[in-house]
C-alpha cells in the first residue's frame, strides 16, 4: 500500500502554497495527496442552535475550504489522485495521528489569522516537533519553491542519529535530478588552543574530524544512490547559522530531529527550530528514532 502525503489545509496564503508545493512532491514520487482540515468547530458550536437543517457554519467554512483545496491540486497537476478529510479535531493531533500513516505531512508557515492561525507557531513547529514520519514545513521565496536552484542542502548530524534524514535528501536530490550538498559544521573549543595545541592544528584536527564524520554518514546513501550528484561542505560555525545561510540558494533543506521513547514534549533542537522561522526555502524535519 502506497502511503499518500499529507497536507493541512486552512484556507490561508500558506496552506495554498503548501498544498502547491505537496502536488508537486507528490507527481515527483508517485504519491497520493490528503488534505486535511482539522478543527474543534463541534465543540464550539455545540451549544448553538441552528434553524432548521442548516450546517454549523464552520463545517460549511471547511467544505469550502477544503473543496478549492482538492480543486487547485487537481488544476495543478491532474495525475496526483487527491482525497480529502474534515476532523473535528485539534489540528496538531489530527495532522500527527494522519501522520502515522503517511509517506509525509506538509503544512505551511502561517495560518489564517495573526492570533490563532500562526501555523508555524501553534501547528507546524508542534507537529515537527512530535511526527514520527518526515514533516516538511513550505516556506521561502518563488525560486526554492519552484525548485529553480537545483539544488538539495542536507545539515548532517551524527551517525547514528540523522540516518533517516541523509536518505531522505538522497532520494529527494534523485527525483529532482538535484545537487546534494551535505554540510557538516564544525568549531574549535577554545580548551583546545592555547597551551595544549597551535592554533593552527586544533583548526585542522577538528575539520579532519568534521570531514571523516561527513563521509561516514554519507557512505551507504551514495552507494546506494550512485546518480546523486553530492558536494560534501565541512564549514566552521553555528550549524543553525550557516544552514539558514545557505538555504537561500536551496530548494529543500533537510535536518533530522531525535525522537527519544517516553520522552515528553517538543523535541526539536536548536537547529531544526532556527531553519523552520528563518530558512529562506521549504524545510524537511526527518525523525529519527533512538
Amino acid at each position: 500500500m502506497t502511503l499518500p502525503l499529507v497536507v493541512g489545509v486552512d484556507g490561508s496564503d500558506g496552506s495554498l502554497l503548501a498544498v502547491d508545493w505537496a502536488v508537486d512532491e507528490a507527481a515527483r514520487h508517485d504519491l497520493p495527496l490528503r488534505l486535511v482540515y482539522a478543527s474543534r468547530w463541534e465543540r464550539y458550536e455545540a451549544g448553538v442552535p441552528s434553524e432548521g437543517t442548516e450546517r454549523p457554519s464552520e463545517r460549511v467554512l471547511a467544505e469550502h475550504i477544503v473543496a478549492s483545496a482538492a480543486e487547485r491540486a487537481a488544476q495543478r497537476c491532474a495525475d496526483v489522485k487527491v482525497t480529502a478529510d474534515i476532523l473535528p479535531d485539534d489540528p496538531v493531533y489530527a495532522l500527527l495521528r494522519a501522520g502515522d500513516h503517511a509517506h509525509a505531512l506538509v503544512t505551511g508557515s502561517r495560518g489564517r489569522s495573526e492570533l490563532t492561525g500562526l501555523l508555524l507557531g501553534s501547528v507546524g513547529t508542534a507537529v515537527a516537533a512530535k511526527a514520527h514520519c518526515p514533516v516538511i514545513v513550505v516556506r521561502g521565496d518563488g525560486t526554492g519553491l519552484a525548485g529553480g536552484h537545483e539544488r538539495i542542502l542536507l545539515g548532517a548530524g551524527e551517525p547514528g542519529t540523522a540516518n533517516e534524514a541523509v536518505r531522505f535528501a538522497f532520494r529527494e536530490a534523485e527525483a529532482r535530478a538535484s545537487v546534494l550538498y551535505a554540510v557538516r559544521a564544525w568549531s574549535c573549543p577554545a580548551h583546545q588552543v592555547g597551551n595544549r595545541l597551535p592554533v593552527a592544528e586544533a583548526v585542522r584536527r577538528r575539520e579532519e574530524k568534521a570531514s571523516a564524520l561527513l563521509d561516514a554518514l554519507l557512505g551507504e546513501a551514495t552507494a546506494a544512490h550512485p546518480k546523486v550528484r553530492v558536494r560534501s561542505v565541512t564549514a566552521e560555525g553555528p550549524a543553525h547559522r550557516i544552514l539558514a545561510d545557505r538555504s537561500a540558494a536551496a530548494d529543500l533543506v533537510v535536518v533530522g530531529a531525535r525522537r527519544r521513547p517516553g520522552h515528553v514534549g517538543l523535541r526539536l533542537g536548536r537547529v531544526a527550530h532556527t531553519l523552520l522561522h528563518r530558512a529562506a526555502c521549504p524545510v524537511a524535519v526527518v525523525p529519527q528514532t533512538e
